[in-house]
This record gives structure tokens, sequence and C-alpha cells, in this order.
């Protein structure tokens, strides 16, 4: 099924709803599209701080402690 049929059945289907349930969709829809634009946001951010030199003094900082310093290792 391709996204012009889907979307005429499910417009199809909200048209067959009480008035009632109507804001319960609207609600739902507006869900769905805030985790879309926070998902771009979220990897917009990634995006940045990666690319970013920030962090790069971390690349060459060097190790404080080694397999040597655990007191228990777990399997």
């Amino acid at each position: 099924m391709n996204r012009q049929i889907k979307i005429k059945d499910t417009i199809a289907k909200i048209y067959q709803l009480p008035d009632g349930k109507l804001s319960e969709v609207e609600d739902f829809v507006d869900f769905l599209l805030s985790r879309i634009d926070d998902s771009i946001l979220t990897e917009g951010i990634q995006k940045l701080a990666s690319d970013s030199k920030s962090f790069e003094y971390l690349t060459n900082e060097e190790d404080l402690y080694t397999v040597n310093d655990l007191k228990e290792k777990y399997k």
C-alpha cells in the first residue's frame, strides 16, 4: 500500500470517529511529530559535537587507569 492510499484510508477512518475522539487523534499526531522533531534535533546536536574540535584533547590524553588497577575482574 503506498503512502497516498494509506493517507486516504486513515482520513476516511477519522471521519467515522465521534467528535470526542478527534482530540485524541490530534494529540497522538502531535506526539508523533514531536518525537520526529526531537530525533532531528538530537541527531543535529550529535553531528555538531562530533564535528567539533572541542573534545579533541581527549584523544591525546593518556590513560589514567589500566587493567592492573582493577581490584576485581568480572567475566
